[in-house]
């Protein structure tokens, strides 16, 4: 914030009267006409493309997003977001609409750990690691807010604050009980690094309560935590009508009033819901100060101003021209991050890419072929277009192919037809499936089923999983399609962790390719990779399991037994993970230095070359070990990434500089420490365990350096 926009926020406020004040503190704030003050809804959305207020570029959802691990691919797509998000703002305004999704100020990203793959939102986050979450929710609010802090493009908001993920069922009225290691260690880290690298200019609360503090009221997290350790500036909101559930569900307040005071007094500015329509009876009670409200006030016009709403302070960015929304330059780049996200789990004997002029016949099995609901994921716009998988098929062979399509069944339901029996579209895909050359099976989930609790429709777990089983009747209609003997490409369309176990054993199935949810137009991108018009590089920002039997109790928030980095057991496919239609071949690791300063960075250099017969987009990928750690601590840990693109036979030296933070261990009390020792450093294409290698037939370079000096703590 400049002093400028400050001391004129400060002028304004200081011309309200009380209840004006609280008038602002509300997502729906109307106009004050006499301050030239117009009314604002400051309720948007922006997860993946500008949402629910009518046509905007869709891009693939975020969790596809994050397997990208591409930082400057993440910003382009921020950067599009809010050119969309300040025309359509501009263009609804003059036009006299500010209402509900119309403003500047978006809710997202959400960079909450998706530390358990059961979670419903996960699918919202950029995966289960710290360091991707916040690389790549830096690069997004970068790309939201421009490079200007004094004139935002548009405010992103970093959410939900803070460890926050699931249960769905519970999450008004649960409690997260976490120690200070992990709170640090991996609950935190991408805020601070949202807060002290990006200048996120929002922070939402999250609804459950963190160690018995209500996270939208809670000391700890928002004073402690937020504003002095962090050092953030930025305004406070609470998630939508989370404050009600301080007395409704938490009951460690007892009246709406008290509930509002606790929010105002610990540091939440903004109410998404009613609670502070009372906040004038908490003055009259005594619980609230007016010189807190206008506090909270002041930081809320201040980014009113620097957002151009003010008459005498405007925008350099309100001439964008609504030609701009779902231009086609922005089409392209969300069908580029459909090709960019999607990761191929298996390819046996290089069975893909399909050659057209050896299928004469080709299959489209499965109740996510022709859905529309599993390409946009959830928090999603309207697309002036969709393609589906059978579509972007269908358009791809063009009349040179027979595609033949069978839904084979519901997504989660035993039959398609209300009043239709039980496999009722069985037969059906078994017909088309011995009619054809290769079958493509569309599998997976939708936004209905895995999601927010109060929008997925599951009735079971209120959007979170209660398995990783394909749901429904799936995994039956698969094997019988399998058993018609007909080789078998099955495309996941889902935004989390499934157990594939049986398709990656079976051999009738030859390749996977993991779609995610890939955007409006992702079954063009689909059929163009299943056809080798490009090759899949994306990788895994989550661990696939076999199944959760060997995973912690859901609610329990202790990341032992959790991600990548805490176990490495009963794993499918790793963090990491992805194969290519290419070869890329890792050289010449090697650090700058090997024996040096406790605060020191230092620089790993490595050679990616790529030998095979497509191009890619290699992300590289760095890790860290501390080899004396304590049994508390984290195995390797994802430091650094690169997104290198890579001709037929083009060779890179990739540099990546790794600060004195990313060789520190958070103690159990939370302290952010490096200690002298020998370090391990992996460098390639993915994560240094035996699971990839074996999935990969490829190892990993490893490095070891030696820090010297005293244990040192260094800033979180």
């Amino acid at each position: 914030m400049s002093l400028e926009t400050k001391e004129y926020a400060k002028r304004l406020v200081e011309q309200m009267t009380l209840e004006e004040k609280i008038s602002q503190m509300r997502y729906e704030s109307p106009a004050i006409e006499r301050l030239h003050i117009p009314a604002y809804n400051w309720w948007n959305e922006a997860l993946h493309g500008v949402a629910r207020s009518g046509v905007a570029t869709m891009f693939p959802q975020a969790i596809a997003l994050a397997a990208t691990f591409d930082e400057e691919l993440i910003e382009k797509i921020g950067d599009v977001v809010s050119t969309e998000g300040r025309a359509k703002f501009e263009a609804y305004s003059g036009r006299g609409d500010r209402g509900i999704y119309k403003g500047l100020t978006f809710w997202a990203p959400n960079i909450n750990i998706f530390r358990d793959p059961r979670w419903g939102r996960g699918h919202e986050t950029y995966g289960e690691d710290p360091c991707l979450t916040a690389k790549l929710g830096c690069a997004y609010i970068r790309g939201i807010q421009g490079k200007d802090p004094d004139h935002l493009k548009a405010a992103a908001c970093a959410k939900h604050f803070a460890v926050h993920s699931g249960p769905e069922a519970l999450r008004h009225e649960f409690d997260a009980k976490v120690s200070l290691h992990d709170l640090y260690d991996t609950y935190l880290y991408a805020f601070k690094r949202c807060v002290k690298d990006a200048g996120v200019e929002a922070v939402m609360g999250a609804y459950n309560r963190v160690n018995g503090e209500p996270a939208c009221g809670s000391k700890t997290l928002l004073q402690d935590i937020l504003r002095e350790q962090f050092g953030f500036e930025g305004h406070v909101v609470s998630d939508c009508w989370a404050i009600l559930d301080f007395h409704e569900h938490h009951h460690v307040t007892k009246t709406v009033e008290e509930s509002a005071a606790m929010a105002v007094n610990h540091g939440c500015d903004l109410n998404c819901g009613k609670a502070f329509l009372y906040l004038s009876r908490a003055c009259e009670q005594g619980l609230v100060e007016e010189k807190t409200i206008t506090e909270a006030v002041e930081r809320l016009m201040d980014v009113r101003i620097r957002l151009g709403m003010m008459e005498d302070y405007p925008s350099p960015y309100a001439n964008i021209p609504y030609d701009v929304v779902e231009c086609p330059e922005h089409i392209a780049l969300s069908l580029e991050a459909s090709k960019r996200s999607m990761v191929l789990l298996k390819n046996d004997n290089h069975f893909l890419p399909l050659k057209q002029e050896q299928v004469h016949t080709i299959a489209v099995i499965g109740p996510n072929a022709n859905s529309r609901a599993a390409l946009v994921g959830n928090y999603e716009g309207t697309s002036s277009r969709y393609i589906t998988p059978l579509e972007g098929i269908q358009e791809y062979t063009g009349e040179k192919t027979r595609v033949l399509y069978a839904q084979g069944c519901h997504l989660y339901k035993d039959q398609v037809e209300f009043l239709g029996e039980p496999k009722d579209r069985f037969k059906e895909a078994l017909i088309a499936a011995e009619r054809a050359d290769v079958i493509v099976m569309c599998l997976g989930l939708d936004a209905g089923i895995e999601g927010e609790e109060g929008d997925a429709g599951n009735e079971y777990a209120s959007g979170d999983k209660l398995g990783l089983k394909l749901p429904g009747l799936q995994q039956e209609l698969l094997e019988a399609v399998a058993a018609v003997g007909k080789p078998i490409v099955l495309t996941v369309l889902a935004g989390s962790a499934l157990d594939l176990s049986w398709a990656q054993e079976h051999a009738q199935i030859r390749a996977i390719l993991d779609c995610w949810y890939p955007g409006a137009r992702g079954g063009k991108a689909i059929a163009e990779a299943l056809f080798g018009e490009f090759s899949p590089c994306g990788k895994l920002p989550v661990t696939f399991y076999e199944g959760t039997e060997f995973l912690p109790d859901f609610t329990d928030y202790s990341m032992a037994g959790r991600t990548y980095r805490y176990t490495d057991r009963h794993v499918l496919y790793p963090f990491g993970y992805g194969l290519t239609y290419s070869q890329i071949r890792y050289s010449d690791a090697h650090a700058d230095v090997t024996d040096f300063g406790i605060l020191e960075p230092v620089t790993v250099h490595v050679t990616v070359e790529n030998t095979g017969t497509y191009p890619v987009q290699e992300a590289v990928q760095v890790y860290v070990r501390f080899s004396e750690r304590e049994a508390y601590d984290p195995g390797y840990q994802l430091k650094g990434i690169r997104s290198v693109a890579l001709e037929c036979g083009e060779k890179k030296e990739v540099c990546i500089t790794l600060s004195p933070r990313d060789f520190a261990l958070i103690s159990e009390e939370g302290k952010c420490l490096v200690h002298p020792g020998s370090y391990e450093i992996a460098v390639g294409g993915q994560q240094p365990d035996e699971r990839s290698s074996r999935l990969t037939g490829q190892t990993v370079s490893t490095l070891f350096i030696c820090k010297t000096g005293n244990v040192t703590e260094v800033e979180y």
